[in-house]
C-alpha cells in the first residue's frame, strides 16, 4: 500500500493510518468531529488547523463531486481517528476506475456515498463540508488559501484568492490572483534562474 499497491488480506489495511483507530492512551487530542450524510461512518480530527486548504477545479474533482469544484483540506494521516463506520467504507481508484484499494485513491461511505476523503501516499484530502466547524475561529482554519486547476473551471469564483492553472505553486498564477502574490512568484523564478 505504501508503494501505491493493493492491500492484501482482509483487514491488513485497518491495521494503518488512517483507518487504524488510536488508542485510548495514545494521547489522541480531539480538534472537531465530522460524519457522512447517513451518519454511519463518524472520525475526528486531531490537528486545529490543516497542512493546507484549497479549492480544486479539475475536471475528475468535478465529476467525482458532481459540482464546479472540491473544497479540500489536506491532514496527516496520524490527524483522522475513526469513530465508527471505517468498516463501512468503500474505495474507488480514479486512474484505474477499479474499487481496489490502491494508492491514491477516493473514499466513500459505502451506504449514503458521502466522499470521506482522498488518501494519498503520505497525506489525506478530507472535506471540510462534513467537519462540524462550529465556531467562526474553526471557520477560519479552514480557509481555502487558494484555487488549483483553475484553467478548467466552469464558474468563475472571483473572491481575490490566488489561481493556479494547474497544481498550486508549479503552474502559472491566472484570473485575478493577487498582484503582490504574481509579483512574488516571478521574484522567486527570477532567482532560481539566477542560482542555476
Amino acid at each position: 500500500q505504501d508503494q501505491g499497491t493493493s492491500t492484501s488480506g482482509i483487514s491488513e489495511w485497518k491495521k494503518r493510518a488512517p483507518y487504524k483507530v488510536h488508542d485510548k492512551d495514545s494521547g489522541f487530542e480531539v480538534k472537531y468531529e465530522a460524519n457522512c450524510h447517513c451518519g454511519k461512518v463518524k472520525y475526528e480530527l486531531g490537528r486545529e488547523k490543516p497542512l493546507d486548504s484549497k479549492l480544486c477545479h479539475c475536471t475528475t474533482c468535478q465529476v467525482q463531486h458532481a459540482a464546479p469544484f472540491q473544497w479540500a483540506a489536506i491532514f496527516h494521516k496520524e490527524d483522522i481517528n475513526f469513530v465508527s463506520g471505517h468498516h463501512d467504507l468503500e474505495w474507488y481508484d480514479p486512474s484505474s476506475k477499479s474499487i481496489a484499494h490502491h494508492l491514491p485513491c477516493k473514499v466513500r461511505c459505502s451506504f449514503c456515498h458521502s466522499p470521506i476523503m482522498d488518501e494519498g501516499r503520505n497525506m489525506i484530502l478530507l472535506f471540510p463540508s462534513l467537519v462540524h466547524l462550529k465556531t467562526d475561529e474553526a471557520k477560519r482554519m479552514f480557509k481555502p488559501r487558494c484555487h488549483m486547476f483553475y484553467g478548467q473551471r466552469v464558474v468563475d469564483v472571483p473572491d481575490g484568492l490566488p489561481k493556479w492553472s494547474g497544481l498550486s505553486g508549479n503552474s502559472e498564477l491566472i484570473e485575478d490572483s493577487p498582484v503582490e502574490e504574481v509579483r512574488e512568484v516571478e521574484r522567486k523564478r527570477k532567482r532560481d534562474v539566477e542560482d542555476e
